[in-house]
């Protein structure tokens, strides 16, 4: 059985130390083709520290080629991608796909060591991603083998894997695509406590505009391989489901992706 949004433990003492702020992402005259198709065109972007910003798109727009690229899983043609004051991108940036992508042969606790990397030999390593997996709230499924977790428990070890290192970017390629509807609800007010607690950068690729709208500060359109729209969404949190401000949002949103609204600017802040 998924574990309700009310049986996640409050993040306030998740962890002790004080965390670093999350980094900036900045992007400039980002340029990526596969074969002779163009994806990005000369792109520019500057996410603050600590923004949650929201990629959205039609199919095939290169939101995920921008997000790897950001992410240090690609490598642009062009152009040049900066972290904070040039810190380096591997070693502060976490990445979660759609699939968990949890090591079978290890169970739950090992799979949130793996995000530790070197830092699992240290002291305290063991403690940490104890802490880390409570605060998603799978603290008892430590000793489980990942087959026996639900799909929305495996997204959850996954979350944790990611922050367990603390990082200062987390970049999130479509992680709640394959849930069913509750728990992709869940997850979010799960993603969105963690974030208010840790403050890192957040970048989430969706296609689903009202995810984008209830997580995000900002969401960004990419079209022909450029931003077409840049919205800062100036909403209280959390974002009651249904609201007319959302609903308003979404339909403008949608607009664009549609190509409805033709005489739109390109942006709109």
């Amino acid at each position: 059985m998924a574990t309700t949004a009310a049986a996640i433990p409050n993040f306030d003492h998740l962890f002790r130390e004080q965390k670093p702020f999350g980094a900036s992402v900045t992007a400039r005259g980002l340029s990526r083709s596969f074969s002779d198709k163009v994806v990005l065109r000369e792109l520019d972007l500057h996410v603050p520290a600590g923004q949650f910003l929201a990629i959205v798109g039609r199919s095939g727009c290169g939101k995920s080629t921008l997000l790897r690229l950001l992410a240090d899983l690609d490598i642009a043609d062009s152009g040049t991608i900066i972290l904070g004051d040039r810190l380096d991108r591997r070693a502060n940036t976490r990445v979660m796909f759609q699939e968990p992508r949890l090591l079978p042969w290890g169970r739950v606790l090992a799979n949130v060591e793996v995000g530790l990397g070197a830092d699992g030999k240290q002291p305290g390593a063991r403690a940490r991603a104890e802490a880390t997996l409570r605060a998603v709230g799978l603290g008892d499924r430590g000793g489980d083998w990942p087959a026996i977790l639900s799909g929305g428990q495996k997204q959850r070890v996954a979350l944790a894997r990611a922050l367990v290192s603390r990082p200062r970017f987390l970049a999130l390629d479509e992680p709640l695509g394959a849930l069913d509807a509750l728990t992709r609800i869940e997850m979010q007010q799960l993603l969105e406590r963690v974030w208010l607690r840790e403050r890192f950068t957040a970048i989430l690729v969706t296609h689903d505009v009202a995810e984008a709208l209830t997580l995000a500060d900002r969401v960004v359109m990419i079209d022909d391989g450029k931003i077409s729209l840049d919205i800062d969404i100036d909403l209280p949190r959390p974002r009651r489901r249904g609201s007319v401000d959302l609903a308003l949002l979404e339909e403008r949103i949608l607009s664009r992706l549609l190509h409805e609204d033709a005489n739109a600017p390109d942006y709109v802040i």
